[in-house]
């Protein structure tokens, strides 16, 4: 069955960098587009990255309110999707989760979540 596992959230201070992962598993991981939202503490679900298949080089797309300090990759080889975030704030804070994406770029299977941090 399908299965998305986040992984890598920690507390960091503000300013600085962590990279959270997602493994997936139960399907042909290089055949769908994969996405990254995130919620914080008593929020809605906010939409935050996506990264489409890409033979060789994926297309990626973010969230205009990240202004470039977040990073979206992925490695087909090891069935695993990535966020590197940088110069974090405490607005950063939130419970991230990754998402497979049907081709309509909604999402149909979600992982559980990796908690993300930041604070002085």
């Amino acid at each position: 069955q399908v299965q998305l596992v986040e992984s890598g959230g920690d507390s960091v201070q503000p300013g600085g960098s962590l990279r959270i992962s997602c493994a997936a598993s139960g399907f042909t991981f290089s055949s769908y587009s994969m996405s990254w939202v995130r919620q914080a503490p008593g929020k809605g679900l906010e939409w935050i990255s996506s990264i489409n298949t890409g033979a060789n080089i994926a297309n990626t797309y973010y969230s205009h309110s990240l202004k470039g300090r977040f990073t979206i990759s992925r490695d087909n080889a090891k069935n695993t999707l990535y966020l590197q975030m940088n110069s974090l704030k405490p607005e950063d804070t939130a419970l991230y989760y990754c998402t497979r994406d049907l081709p309509s770029m909604v999402a149909d299977y979600w992982g559980q979540g990796t908690q993300v941090t930041v604070s002085s």
